[in-house]
């Protein structure tokens, strides 16, 4: 099991472990909190020499799990987006030391910002093209979403605590990243005023995929989503809806996430 505490020398190791000895897995999922406030000038040659070296972490990850993962590599797409989203950027300011640690951290509001390898791997398997417009449900801390704009041409977040949904619609705003729309609303629901996507992102594990979301892909597209009970293992599956509107699942690994919450949760 990869946990919290785990360091990314071991990580995979116990994975490599699980994969041989036991038929699951179990990655950290995610869950957010407000970002921080960025200031021009912030970034320096050191932010950028770590977060090179998380990149070589995670594409060392995926090489030693192609099997599981399906890929030996990243693609260039998303290794430029892991390598260029300034994640420090998008944690508490006392946890900026470990922001390039390929671990989850601590955000506040019972949230964390996911583990990066998870952050990479599920933006791997939407295989956006760069003309692709990408719902993602459960904005967070905005981290994701980032990512997802380096590789899509717009990113609609949707985000139903409000904090979280202003905090990151700021840090996105001051970071430029002019291809990201926030919105504040309950994600079971979806944007169907923005429908159709070309792929959408879940971010925390409803018990059942939400068949509205499903009604938002357009055919030929992925939906990339933790699906399981609360507390307890999830699997991250994909879903490539067909030109009739069936879907071929894919069942990719388990995961733990936190559950998903709408508007009757709260």
């Amino acid at each position: 099991m990869i946990c919290t505490g785990a360091k990314p020398s071991t990580l995979f190791e116990k994975l490599r472990s699980l994969v041989v000895h036991a038929p699951w897995l179990v990655f950290v999922g995610l869950i957010f909190m407000s970002g921080s406030t960025y200031s021009p000038g912030f970034e320096d040659t050191d932010w950028s020499t770590r977060r090179l070296a998380l990149l070589r972490a995670i594409e060392a990850d995926v090489s030693r799990h192609q099997i599981v993962l399906g890929s030996s590599s990243l693609s260039s797409g998303v290794s430029h987006a892991m390598a260029t989203v300034p994640r420090h950027l998008f944690v508490p300011e006392q946890f900026r030391t470990l922001a390039y640690d390929n671990n989850p951290l601590p955000i506040g509001h019972q949230q964390t910002i996911s583990q990066p390898t998870i952050v990479a791997i599920m933006t791997e398997l939407l295989a956006i093209d760069p003309a692709d417009t990408v719902l993602e449900v459960g904005t967070g801390s905005g981290y994701q979403a980032a990512v997802l704009a380096e590789v899509a041409s717009q990113v609609h977040t949707i985000e139903i605590i409000a904090e979280l949904a202003v905090s990151a619609r700021n840090i996105l705003h001051d970071l430029g990243y002019s291809n990201i729309t926030v919105h504040e609303g309950d994600g079971y629901a979806g944007l169907p005023d923005c429908a159709l996507f070309d792929a959408i992102m879940v971010t925390a594990a409803p018990a059942v995929l939400p068949r509205t979301l499903l009604d938002q892909l357009k055919p030929g597209g992925r939906l990339v989503a933790p699906v399981g009970p609360r507390n307890a293992t999830q699997w991250l599956n994909v879903w490539i809806k067909q030109d009739d509107g069936s879907c071929e699942i894919r069942r990719i690994i388990p995961v733990r996430f936190v559950p998903m919450v709408g508007e009757s949760d709260e």
